[in-house]
């Protein structure tokens, strides 16, 4: 769910489509895309992983699990990209705008790639540029409620975002004793990769 973490934790072109492509495709599907998109594919794997073990994120997991229980790492998710978004040591605001044009622009460009559903969202999300408004607090009320839509076994009016605004600067510095963390493993991931090459 965290769209904008994954976007920018990629180093190339193709790796910006393997990482949107990771939550759409079956495992077996993932070696018959070009290397980079496998890369890409790659670093989300590396991503999610380093981040479910991570302590902050465990702390993060805390706010929501008592609502929405398993799901909380999801709702998480959510969340570090609405700090991820409004980081201005990583980004000006203007450069998270030139960010999310450029992943969209990318996505169209290799449209050959993605699967019709993946298609149908992208539409939805470069009309509504979510990875730009994930900065808004509107913007986050729509993703959680997002989720929400989606989950099989949670209610669909569960307080979520109410627990989200109440707790944000619980999750600000969960936030800030994760993110530089996950920026150093992506990187060195990444150089493993090219090392691959």
């Amino acid at each position: 769910m965290n769209y904008l973490a994954h976007s920018f934790l990629a180093f190339t072109d193709g790796q910006i489509v393997g990482q949107f492509l990771e939550d759409f495709i079956r495992n077996k599907e993932r070696f018959s895309f070009p290397k980079e998109i496998q890369d890409g594919i790659t670093l989300h794997r590396a991503i999610d992983t380093f981040t479910d073990s991570h302590p902050a994120i465990h702390e993060a997991k805390k706010v929501f699990s008592p609502l929405v229980r398993l799901y909380s790492g999801a709702f998480v998710d959510v969340s570090m990209d609405y700090f991820l978004a409004n980081d201005l040591s990583l980004n000006s605001e203007k450069e998270w705008k030139d960010h999310s044009l450029k992943v969209y622009r990318v996505l169209n460009e290799n449209s050959q790639f993605l699967p019709e559903n993946f298609k149908k969202m992208l539409v939805k999300m470069e009309h509504d540029d979510w990875l730009y408004n994930y900065r808004e607090d509107w913007g986050i009320k729509f993703s959680i409620q997002n989720v929400l839509n989606k989950a099989k076994y949670l209610e669909k009016d569960i307080p979520v975002f109410q627990a989200f605004l109440d707790n944000k600067e619980i999750l600000q510095k969960c936030y800030d004793d994760f993110f530089p963390d996950l920026l150093a493993h992506a990187k060195a991931e990444n150089a493993l990769l090219q090392l691959e090459r």
